[in-house]
């Protein structure tokens, strides 16, 4: 498998579906804005989605993918395949007692989802309604997840990366169909938008049944059984979710925060959309190509190329995150008001956004090394390590968020703020735990290649946010109402295209990448 043309693919599909997120999510601030009803509905969103984000986007396969390549590898497709149904048969028994107790209980749960939504019972009932609608989702997106981890292990990442648009495309059906109804900012057009996530986890099940139709690959349901193999499978699988899924996690936590101040959810939300597509085209383009690589590698006992797979994903990483990272801290407010400033979304809520992504994107490389670190620990069926620093990062996180929440408005500053400076703090706590880790036990060691590159990255990134910086002033006032819409999109092109330009000179002018080592980047194999 041609390494980068992997990620590649994942990335490329990943983008196309976040270019059609953020439609979505376009059309869902002109309809809802940040009022009672956006905060009720993304914490609907929010519960179901942070399964599709520990299942869907890598997490989940810590634990699958190296226990289904071991018997892919060692003991042939059919003793696979029969894992891969007992894995399938024990999570759709699991999750369905879950979402039966879930609806069931779903008031009780809402106090720990938004413990401060309890001061608005009619917002609190809309967000307990929504997330009842929506929570079949994630029994959907469990058994994608699973069938993505198989088909991913075969070296097919087409499918398991298409679902994602399928959810984005749907929902931005369902908000057509509540504005075509008349219904803006209102809590019918709420409960419109959670069944357009019930109907997309439907569809994005019926994509993998299809995709593995087309690879030959078909899995049955079996009566559930605790064998050996799913023994291993949850033991390595509670950890790994955990450790996997610590961004999302501590995202989660910042909600249930944030719901004690008005419209901080909404807020929280939308900065979170922004800085994902990077994390999400480099991130999870990585934790889903990588882990199955470095895996093969380790079966093969062929350590050089182990490492030289994870140089190069911190390279290839590092070489997209830190643009943008950098761009999205620069920026934020022209950014958010091209984009949401719109409708119900008003200019108050600009700024709350745009600080809080500038925040967020102060963390985005630590939230991409984590990505790239952590398939070295699952690779090696170790989930254990990981989750004990995603326990320490999610205690830091939630600690920090509380005592800086409060903080903050006791100083008069916005106070979902605290929680954007805690989920970073987090990030790179996390991020450098699993570092030291690897570089102390030798399974990570930088090569010449990779210490000469980062500076040059980082400086050719600094030389791009000088360009921005000039360009947003040029342009002042171009970004935000009165200006007609067509003005708008101008000025957020013309911005977009100067950063990208700026780094493209830039990079090739430091050195951190020519054009015969683009050449290679693109084409070369992992080593054999």
């Amino acid at each position: 498998m041609k390494l980068y043309r992997s990620f590649a693919t994942v990335g490329g599909l990943t983008l196309l579906s976040r270019v059609f997120g953020f439609l979505r999510d376009i059309l869902i601030a002109a309809i809802l804005g940040s009022g009672m009803v956006a905060d009720a509905f993304f914490v609907a969103f929010r519960f179901p989605n942070l399964f599709r984000r520990l299942f869907g986007e890598g997490a989940f396969n810590a634990a699958f993918v190296p226990l289904f390549a071991k018997r892919l590898e060692g003991e042939g497709k059919e003793t696979a395949r029969a894992f891969a149904e007992e894995a399938m048969s024990g999570l759709v028994f699991i999750l369905l007692i879950l979402t039966v107790i879930a609806e069931i209980s779903m008031p009780l749960l809402m106090y720990g989802l938004a413990p401060g939504f309890s001061e608005t019972p009619e917002k609190f009932d809309l967000a307990v309604l929504l997330t009842r609608i929506t929570m079949p989702y994630l029994m959907c997106m469990s058994l994608v997840a699973l069938m993505s981890g198989v088909l991913n292990s075969f070296g097919k990442f087409v499918e398991s990366s298409s679902v994602s648009i399928v959810l984005n495309v749907t929902m931005m059906a369902a908000t057509l169909i509540g504005l075509w109804l008349g219904y803006q900012n209102d809590p019918t057009a709420g409960v419109i938008q959670a069944w357009g996530v019930f109907a997309a986890g439907i569809l994005q099940l019926v994509v993998l049944l299809d995709g593995l139709r087309r690879n030959g690959i078909w899995l049955k349901l079996r009566r559930p059984r605790m064998t050996e193999g799913m023994r291993r499978l949850i033991q390595l699988g509670i950890p790994g979710v955990i450790a996997g899924g610590v961004t999302q996690i501590n995202i989660v936590i910042g909600t249930v925060i944030a719901s004690m101040q008005n419209g901080a959810v909404s807020y929280l939300y939308y900065a979170d959309r922004l800085y994902e597509l990077p994390l999400a085209i480099v991130g999870i383009a990585i934790g889903v190509v990588l882990l199955p690589d470095v895996a093969r590698h380790l079966r093969a006992e062929n350590h050089e190329a182990v490492m030289d797979s994870q140089n190069r994903s911190l390279e290839f990483a590092m070489l997209l995150t830190l643009p943008a990272a950098v761009a999205l801290a620069v920026v934020p407010t022209q950014i958010v008001a091209s984009l949401f400033e719109r409708g119900a979304f008003t200019a108050s809520d600009t700024p709350a956004t745009a600080w809080a992504l500038a925040i967020f994107a102060i963390g985005l490389p630590s939230f991409v090394l984590i990505k790239v670190f952590s398939p070295a620990y699952f690779a090696r069926e170790d989930t254990r390590t990981p989750m004990i620093y995603a326990t320490i990062s999610l205690t830091a996180n939630t600690i920090g968020s509380i005592a800086l929440f409060f903080l903050f408005r006791h100083l008069g500053w916005m106070p979902h703020l605290g929680i954007a400076v805690a989920t970073t703090l987090g990030g790179f706590l996390n991020a450098g735990l699993l570092y030291a880790t690897l570089a102390r036990h030798g399974h990570f060691v930088a090569d010449k290649r990779l210490k000469q590159t980062l500076p040059r990255v980082i400086a050719a990134s600094v030389i791009m946010g000088v360009v921005l910086w000039v360009v947003a002033d040029l342009l002042d006032g171009k970004f935000k109402p009165p200006t007609p819409e067509f003005e708008r999109a101008g000025a957020l092109i013309a911005l977009v295209g100067a950063g990208f330009i700026a780094y493209v000179v830039a990079v090739f002018a430091t050195g951190a990448l020519d054009r015969k080592q683009l050449r290679r980047f693109l084409s070369r194999k992992s080593p054999s």
